[in-house]
């Protein structure tokens, strides 16, 4: 991974036109207060054993890890989020707002910070099903967490 060019998504993201309607945009997918990005992407599983997952669940939280270091000197600490309940309510038939409807789905948490322009920077390890890649995504919003 590499953090300048992430960094540098992450600015494009907070300096960013939040899309009117919900859908692709140039860099991953946005809506009405949240833009979303794929930052890295693994292989898949499907032949994998299960130690090759746990490798690389484990590189790509301590990539996210570093580039979180870096979202901390500028923004200080992150707020833990976890979106288990948000599921759960969302499973429930409760409408929970985006991009949280669709974060929850394959995010159990996230790492998240305010940037002090009323827009929040999060970081997720993504990853749909056990043999599904993963991915390592952030997101900038203006709406609150669940």
């Amino acid at each position: 991974m590499d953090i300048a060019k992430c960094l540098a998504l992450i600015d494009e993201l907070c300096a960013g036109e939040f899309p009117t309607e919900h859908g692709r945009t140039e860099v991953g997918t946005g809506g009405p207060g949240y833009l979303t990005a794929v930052l890295e992407t693994s292989g898949d599983f499907y032949e994998d054993d299960g130690s090759e997952r746990a490798e690389t669940e484990a590189r790509f939280e301590a990539d996210r890890d570093a580039l979180g270091e870096r979202l901390g000197e500028r923004w200080g600490p992150a707020r833990e989020v976890s979106l288990h309940g948000a599921l759960e309510r969302a499973m429930d038939g409760e409408e929970v707002d985006e991009p949280w409807a669709h974060l929850c789905d394959h995010l159990p948490d996230v790492r998240l910070w305010e940037t002090g322009t009323g827009r929040r920077v999060g970081l997720g390890v993504s990853q749909w099903d056990k043999e599904l890649p993963l991915q390592l995504l952030v997101f900038v919003t203006t709406v609150d967490p669940p």
